[in-house]
């Protein structure tokens, strides 16, 4: 028996990178894992994965959210991995990029959330966990403007939500990890035009002297999915390697 038996869990952006290793990690732990995203060819590759089934979800739509979350009857666990990493300071921002970063960022955990509280109310219980950054309240770094505020914004959405209902056997929290091996980040370094050096300076900035892998990130997630964490709400989880000590 695994640590999760018997729990059904939803993830969202599990096509590929953190998303990916957690719904892997959630299934093999016991769970009847639910992994969505809009990359159903990418998706299609968990397809045989053991207690694992895949959907294609877009999350910014809220009446697909919606519909596809009235089709699950219990849910117990709720990974709101789905994000856009914006570079660029305010001044490389227009509103359209603020609008689209905000609108995945931070409104699909809103819809998520708001459909599965009810699920979890009926139990009385569940675990939220939503998806920030170092990068948000906790760090400022260059050129993550637009990003950082909405990696802030989750934080503080994950606060309100533990508060309201903490007294209903609900838990909500927040993972921030800091620079992950993840596919988004080797496209956003070879945007760079200059791959090398970008890796250079990731890992300049990592006190560990490496790259945090998906599976270490997916792994915090299971730890806040069980039981083991019943005591554990409203937190922002670090896993950074210590990058913004």
């Amino acid at each position: 028996m695994g640590r999760l038996a018997g729990k059904v869990a939803v993830v969202t952006a599990a096509a590929q990178g953190i998303g990916r290793a957690t719904a892997q990690a959630l299934a093999r732990e016991g769970a009847t894992v639910h992994a969505t995203d809009i990359n159903l060819e990418k998706l299609n590759e968990l397809k045989d994965t053991k207690g694992l089934t895949v959907s294609k979800l877009d999350v910014t739509n809220k009446e697909e959210v919606t519909k596809f979350l009235a089709g699950i009857p219990k849910i117990d666990i709720l990974f709101n991995c789905a994000g856009f990493v914006f570079n660029g300071t305010v001044l490389d921002t227009e509103e359209k990029d603020f609008d689209f970063s905000f609108n995945l960022n931070v409104k699909s955990m809103f819809f998520l959330a708001k459909a599965v509280l009810p699920k979890m109310l009926e139990q009385n219980s569940g675990s939220i966990i939503n998806m920030s950054s170092v990068a948000s309240s906790i760090k400022g770094p260059p050129n993550r403007c637009l990003y950082s505020t909405t990696k802030a914004a989750v934080i503080g959405f994950t606060k309100a939500v533990a508060g309201d209902f903490v007294s209903k056997g609900i838990r909500c929290n927040a993972i921030c990890p800091g620079t992950i091996d993840t596919p988004s980040l080797h496209q956003r370094m070879e945007a760079t035009g200059d791959k090398e050096q970008a890796m250079k300076s990731f890992l300049a900035r990592q006190p560990s002297g490496r790259l945090g892998t998906p599976e270490e990130v997916a792994n915090t997630v299971v730890f806040l999915a069980s039981d083991e964490s019943s005591f554990i709400t409203g937190s922002e989880i670090k896993v950074d390697g210590g990058w913004a000590n």
